[in-house]
């Protein structure tokens, strides 16, 4: 089985993520990055399909084996 996992300190929250999701488990955050962006969020049951992790411009997300 697959995760995703969202590095928050990669995260600029352009939105491509979410916008690609099928799934629609990612939102922008409430909690500030150190650099001072709502990141993007994991809010539900993710399918692990990789569509986030493809379009990330920012390198970002990253899909991995679950232990």
């Amino acid at each position: 089985m697959k995760k995703v996992e969202i590095n928050r300190e990669y995260c600029k929250c352009c939105g491509i993520c979410i916008e690609v999701c099928p799934v629609n488990v990612l939102s922008v955050s409430k909690e500030f990055n150190t650099s001072g962006v709502h990141p993007v969020e994991l809010i539900g049951d993710c399918i692990a399909c990789g569509k986030c992790y493809l379009m990330c411009p920012d390198f970002a997300i990253e899909v991995k084996e679950n232990d």
